[in-house]
């Protein structure tokens, strides 16, 4: 058997990958129907057989979104703006906390930075997400891509972020031979039903990106506090050091995190917005 990876999926047809990078159509094997079905960025075993390739098997994921429809994502690229529409750390922190929930790097890339002075309010917060160690990255109208493209090299990306921030200006720069159908998309997570819908990967930057028709909802009613605060960047340094085990980072005595926010070595507004998404868990609340 060869191994391969789902690049491309409509209804149960199945353009793959193989590690030599030829391209060809498989079908899945009906025993796969049984289990776990077949998705795009799926890494799988695939054999001919009577004159046609069949997926054998799928191989264990490393990630799973239900929307869109994807796995074994590497990164997901939360394009913002700095204006039209403005800079929002509640949006982005959202965005960034359900996508570590799913085991998945947030990459933030700012947009319409040529618009705005060198003394724009929002570059003090741009400044605090890469003190906490994410990847930041800075663009604008007639800007030079190649650092942005380095991102992308190798890795299977999904893209999300604000409604005209210029998800598709930014591939576009980057590849202009594609056109990326984005609309807006957020994360959920692999729980409950979900439609077939077409979902393919394209070739940018040296790189895989997802196009797919996304949607618009910010859903936070499947988390689990306890994984969440586990999950979150900024807090990294200080897990485990709490006084209890299961701290949230909330309302306990001993927390290692709050003492951090005291001491300014947590952002303040990280923080408040992490708070805030904890009573959205505890509401069962979809936004959007």
């Amino acid at each position: 058997m060869i191994k391969a990876r789902i690049i491309k999926l409509i209804s149960n047809r199945y353009t793959v990958l193989t590690e030599d990078n030829q391209t060809m159509i498989a079908t899945a094997m009906g025993k796969l129907r049984l289990g776990k079905s077949p998705v795009a960025g799926d890494e799988v075993s695939i054999e001919y057989l009577e004159d046609r390739w069949v997926i054998q098997k799928v191989l264990e994921r490393r990630n799973e979104l239900v929307r869109p429809l994807i796995a074994n994502v590497d990164q997901a690229v939360i394009l913002t703006s700095m204006i039209n529409p403005d800079f929002s750390t509640v949006l982005l922190d959202r965005l960034i906390f359900l996508i570590s929930y799913a085991h998945i790097e947030p990459v933030i890339v700012v947009s319409k930075c040529d618009l705005v002075s060198d003394d724009h309010p929002a570059y003090k917060d741009i400044e605090e997400y890469r003190k906490a160690g994410y990847k930041v990255f800075t663009t604008g109208k007639g800007w030079d891509t190649s650092e942005i493209e380095s991102v992308f090299e190798g890795k299977i990306s999904v893209l999300t972020g604000q409604s005209g921030a210029g998800k598709s200006s930014l591939i576009n720069r980057m590849n202009p031979d594609f056109t990326l159908n984005t609309q807006e998309i957020s994360m959920a997570l692999g729980r409950g039903k979900h439609t077939t819908r077409h979902v393919e990967l394209h070739p940018v930057a040296k790189g895989w990106v997802a196009d797919t028709p996304g949607f618009s909802s910010l859903d936070f009613s499947t988390l689990s506090k306890d994984e969440l605060a586990w999950d979150i960047l900024d807090f990294k340094p200080y897990l485990g050091k709490c006084k209890f085990r299961n701290c949230i980072h909330d309302n306990e005595p001993g927390c290692a995190v709050k003492e951090a926010v005291l001491r300014n070595e947590v952002s303040r507004v990280r923080y408040q917005n992490y708070l805030d998404v904890l009573q959205l868990i505890d509401q069962g609340r979809k936004l959007g």
